[in-house]
C-alpha cells in the first residue's frame, strides 16, 4: 500500500509527535476494536472469534521480524516474557546491559540476582566477552532513540558464547531488522505497532526455550487450548505456545489490522518516511541528522513552548523528545519548529 494512501487511515490531531509513548490506531483496527466491544456489551458472540484476532497479531509479528510462528509467544508485557529466560540461568549469571536502558529488559534480570553490568549502548560489542552470558539490550533506546549496533553485538555474543535478548518495541515496524538473529525479540504492541496497551509478543528461539519453564503457564499454553479447561495431566503446547499468557481479547482485536497495515506498507516505507521527518526536525533546529525516529534536543522553556502550541512530546529533564511515525506529517515538523523557536 502506498504510505501516502494509508496516511488516510489515521485521523490524528496535528502535533502529536509522542509514537515512543504511545501509537495511534489505523481506522480499520479502530473499527474491528469498537465491533467487538459493541458485541460484548449486549453478549451477541462467543469469544473465538475475538481470539482469531490473537492468532494473526502472533502470524504477522513472526512475519514482520522474520522468524519461524512457531517461535512467537504472546503476552501483555516485555518484562513479562523476559521473566522466564532470566529465571531459566542460575544466579550470577553475568548480563550485559545498557546502562539507560528501559527498565523492562533490565529489572528482571537484577531481580533474580544475576551480574548485571551497565555500559554506554556504543559500548556494548566491546564489552562483551569469555566472562558475558547474555547481552541484553533495546534496539533502538527509548530516552533518546539511540539505534544499538545490532550486528556488530550479535557477532560479540556468539564470539562469547553468550545469549542475545533483545526488546525491539521502539523500533518494531520502522526498523528493519532480522529477529532470527538473536534468541529473543520481545516487544510491546502498543507503542509502533499502534494497539492498544495489553498485548506483546516474545520470539523465543528453540534452543533457549529449551532452558526455559513455563511457569505461567495455564489454558492457554495447552498443546489443545479447548481441551485444556481443567486438570492435570499437564499437556503444554510443544512450540512457543507454551509461553503465551491468556490474551487480553480486545487489545489483540485492536491489534491485528494495525500490524497486518504495517505489512501492507512495509517496514522500509515507514523507515524512510518516520526518518526523513525526524532528520528534518533536527535540520529545523541546526542539529545533525541522526537516523532514527525518535530524536532528542535541548531547548529552552522545551514543556511551556509545545503545551502553548498543542504539540504533545516527550519532555524529559529539559530535553525534547519527538518521535515520528507513519501518520506523522511536514505539517506536524513546521508545527513543533516555530513552537520551539
Amino acid at each position: 500500500m502506498d504510505l501516502v494512501a494509508a496516511q488516510k487511515l489515521w485521523e490524528p490531531v496535528p502535533g502529536w509527535l509522542n509514537t515512543a509513548s504511545y501509537g495511534l490506531p489505523p481506522k480499520p483496527a479502530w473499527d474491528e476494536m469498537q465491533g467487538a466491544l459493541d458485541d460484548w456489551r449486549v453478549g451477541r458472540t462467543s469469544w473465538e472469534p475475538w481470539d482469531e484476532s490473537t492468532r494473526r497479531c502472533r502470524a504477522a509479528y513472526a512475519r514482520l521480524i522474520g522468524v519461524p510462528v512457531a517461535d512467537v509467544a504472546v503476552g501483555s508485557a516485555v518484562s513479562q516474557l523476559v521473566a522466564p529466560i532470566a529465571a531459566a540461568l542460575p544466579a550470577g549469571t553475568r548480563v550485559v546491559l545498557p546502562e539507560v536502558d528501559f527498565t523492562s529488559i533490565v529489572f528482571p534480570w537484577a531481580a533474580h540476582g544475576h551480574d548485571v553490568v551497565a555500559v554506554p549502548v556504543e559500548k556494548l560489542a566491546d564489552t562483551v566477552d569469555s566472562s558475558t552470558d547474555v547481552v541484553a539490550f533495546s534496539l533502538v533506546q527509548s530516552a533518546d532513540g539511540t539505534i544499538a549496533p545490532y550486528a556488530e553485538i550479535v557477532a560479540a555474543a556468539r564470539a562469547a558464547g553468550a545469549l542475545v535478548i533483545v526488546d525491539a518495541t521502539q523500533a518494531c515496524s520502522w526498523l528493519p531488522f532480522d529477529g532470527g538473529l538473536a534468541d529473543a525479540v520481545l516487544t510491546a504492541g502498543y507503542k509502533w505497532l499502534m494497539g492498544p496497551r495489553g498485548t506483546a509478543y516474545g520470539y523465543y528461539a528453540p534452543e533457549l526455550r529449551e532452558r526455559m519453564t513455563p511457569s505461567a503457564a495455564g489454558w492457554y499454553a495447552g498443546a489443545d487450548v479447548h481441551g485444556s479447561y481443567y486438570g492435570l495431566p499437564l499437556r503444554l503446547a510443544e512450540d512457543a505456545r507454551r509461553f503465551d499468557i491468556s490474551p487480553a481479547w480486545h487489545s489483540f482485536v485492536g491489534s491485528a489490522p494495525a500490524l497486518e497495515l504495517v505489512e501492507e506498507i512495509g517496514v522500509a516505507a515507514i523507515h524512510e518516511h518516520n526518518v526523513r521527518l525526524a532528520d528534518r526536525f533536527l535540520a529545523g533546529l541546526d542539529k545533525a541528522p541522526a537516523g532514527s525516529a525518535i530524536v532528542t534536543v535541548d531547548v529552552p522553556d522545551a514543556k511551556a513552548k509545545l503545551d502553548r502550541a498543542g504539540i504533545r512530546a516527550a519532555v524529559r529533564a529539559g530535553r525534547v523528545r519527538a518521535s515520528f511515525h507513519v501518520y506523522s506529517t511536514d505539517h506536524d515538523v513546521d508545527l513543533a519548529l516555530e513552537a520551539l523557536r
